[in-house]
């Protein structure tokens, strides 16, 4: 199996000087569900090369086994130095597209028509797709085949409001992913703040947040399973 690992090129937190990019557990935990489940890995991005963390996602508090053992991988940090250009890649050549989040992607893979175009290509060839935490906001310009929102009548989840309040951020970002997904008339639900959520619609699997991504992508492990 192929697997497509989608981040984030962005680095500025909106207008506070701040840097972002993308949360680095939500990268290394499904990595290494990927990885153990012996699928061929690419990393994407949209500029290319190396991709940009969020600083705070390797402070000590946010520091998980997933992060350690990937920090000191030196094939994966050379993967992720030398990420793919998001406009090179086409989704014949994978079996399934998994998303991080970190707030980087709220500005650039939300708003890429090449994102929206890669992500429509999944969904109509009936390949799973994934996207956990912030990522869910990257869904906000996809169609489906008939033109209507990709997620309209789809159960979905993603960050909360609620979460975004606790990390003061609610005012800096340029949307909030619950309020998004639910104007684009997806059938959003939460579990509590920080737990690990994960909601699965046909071939659409979403996850709340940093601590729903090992699930998010095991899921998603299964559905390929189910489908082989």
């Amino acid at each position: 199996m192929k697997v497509l690992i989608v981040l984030t090129s962005h680095d500025q937190l909106g207008d506070t000087g701040r840097k972002t990019g993308f949360w680095l557990e939500e990268l290394a935990a499904p990595y290494y569900v990927f990885e153990e489940a012996g699928y061929q890995i690419t990393l994407a991005s949209p500029k290319g090369g190396q991709p940009p963390l969020d600083p705070k996602s390797n402070e000590p508090a946010f520091q998980t086994d997933a992060t350690r053992r990937f920090e000191a991988d030196a094939k994966a940090n050379k993967a992720l130095a030398n990420t793919v250009k998001l406009a090179d890649v086409a989704a014949s050549d994978f079996d399934t597209v998994f998303y991080p989040g970190g707030h980087g992607p709220m500005w650039d893979l939300a708003e890429s028509k090449v994102s929206a175009t890669l992500i429509e290509s999944f969904v109509a060839a009936k390949k799973p797709t994934a996207l956990v935490c912030h990522a869910p906001g990257v869904l906000r310009h996809v169609k489906s085949a008939d033109g209507r929102p990709l997620v309209e009548g789809r159960k979905v989840t993603g960050f909360t409001n609620t979460e975004g309040a606790a990390v003061g951020l609610t005012h800096v970002v340029p949307f909030l992913v619950e309020d998004e997904l639910k104007a684009k008339g997806g059938l959003y639900s939460s579990g509590p703040d920080w737990s690990s959520y994960v909601v699965q619609d046909g071939l659409l699997i979403t996850g709340q947040n940093p601590a729903s991504s090992a699930a998010a992508a095991e899921r998603l492990v299964e559905e390929l399973k189910a489908l082989a």
